[in-house]
């Protein structure tokens, strides 16, 4: 298994110097995403050969997914809240070793038991990865906080679509043994956080005091409670419905079309890579037309295509699914960032919540379609999460905040 080698890191930044985009340093932070994603993504992808293999119902297969995702949001905004006043830059490696460990286990593991333990410690390893590997790619913003939160999401959307072709090309054909030769992708991912961490503790403190007045007062307390409660429901929207392709589409698909599992791999790639090319533009699109733009863009632009993807063939599926991927997915850089400037001086904390929004939403989402899969089948479940891009209606009800157009 080969991959580039990671970014070079600028080697000056002081805090009187122009203080800009720092591509370098949020490059390199957007390819730790990707090799920490690409491992996230490979338990999924693997979903299918733990089912035949252990014997296992849909409803397992969700809680395998349910127990990753909990344990990785349940601990990241306190990882994230504590560093904000603690900053502990090395959590970053540190996370990615445990990472490693959760990796060997599940290689080896014999049991659903053991299986439920590797996806445990892998989450642990998640939930130290993002706050703080978000953080720093703010450091390097140089105050274009959208483009530089898409351009950090887009390595994990990449990361996440590239896992389930090497796993398709590695684990499937060789059974789970295989799944240790993902401890060399863990293994580059922490020689990257061991340099970005080194550049983080020499400069990046004086660039988060350097961009400290930019991110303007923040809303009241009031305001920030309607902010988020609205926001949790555009999460949980966007990823449950994420949640049924990155966890079912393959079953679906074979199910309904007979297509095999290495087929299915495909078509699930083709959706997460639309979801990494969207993401990547959102980011920049919100930093010039605002947040609240491109979040109703993202929900109600996707409704159509959603309503209509359980109802036609297999070429129009793909299609449609890409068109899902690419639209909806562009507004989770807006949403993180809004909700930074909803709270500001807490990018940890607020990261921190925001990803583990994201893994325990759809987590729960994963597990609960599993079960009504299992009792209705996965036809009839992907007719009833085609409704729920409509919950992008709440959009309407997101406060402005002062920090970008709205």
């Amino acid at each position: 298994m080969s991959h580039s080698p990671a970014p070079p890191l600028p080697a000056t930044d002081t805090p009187t110097a122009p203080q800009g985009f720092a591509i370098r340093v949020v490059g390199a932070a957007a390819f730790a995403h990707l090799l920490n994603d690409l491992i996230q993504a490979m338990l999924p992808a693997i979903f299918p050969m733990l089912k035949a293999d252990f014997e296992l119902s849909f409803g397992q297969i969700g809680l395998i997914a349910l127990v990753y995702q909990i344990t990785a949001s349940l601990l990241q905004p306190w990882i994230g809240l504590y560093t904000d006043k603690h900053p502990m830059p090395y959590l970053l490696p540190a996370g990615m070793a445990v990472t490693f460990a959760g990796i060997a286990t599940l290689a080896l593991s014999h049991s659903y038991p053991m299986l439920l333990v590797s996806a445990a410690i892998v989450g642990v390893g998640s939930a130290t990865f993002h706050p703080e590997a978000s953080r720093v790619a703010r450091m390097g913003s140089g105050g274009r906080f959208g483009t530089a939160q898409s351009t950090f999401q887009v390595g994990g959307n990449t990361g996440s679509a590239i896992g389930p072709l090497l796993a398709a090309a590695i684990v499937i054909p060789y059974g789970q043994p295989a799944i240790g030769w993902f401890l060399l992708v863990a293994a580059l991912a922490i020689f990257v956080l061991l340099r970005l961490t080194k550049w983080s503790v020499q400069h990046g403190q004086a660039r988060l005091a350097n961009l400290a007045g930019r991110h303007g007062a923040g809303l009241p307390k009031a305001k920030v409670v309607q902010a988020i409660a609205v926001v949790s429901v555009l999460m949980f929207a966007k990823f449950v419905y994420i949640a049924s392709f990155t966890n079912y589409f393959t079953f679906y698909l074979i199910q309904r079309f007979g297509v095999s599992v290495q087929q299915s791999q495909v078509h699930l790639f083709a959706f997460l890579g639309a979801i990494a090319l969207g993401t990547f533009m959102g980011g920049p699109v919100g930093d010039r037309i605002g947040r609240k733009a491109v979040i109703w863009i993202s929900f109600l632009g996707v409704a159509p295509f959603a309503l209509a993807l359980p109802h036609v063939g297999l070429v129009a599926t793909t299609v449609l699914s890409i068109l899902i991927g690419l639209v909806m997915s562009s507004a989770f850089a807006a949403l993180v960032v809004y909700a930074q400037e909803a709270v500001p001086g807490r990018v940890g904390m607020v990261s921190g919540v925001m990803f583990g929004l994201m893994f325990g939403i759809g987590g729960i989402g994963a597990a609960a379609l599993g079960e009504l899969a299992d009792v209705r089948g996965i036809l009839w479940v992907y007719q009833v999460t085609a409704f729920l891009p409509l919950l992008g209606l709440a959009t309407a009800l997101l406060p402005r905040t002062s920090g970008g157009k709205m």
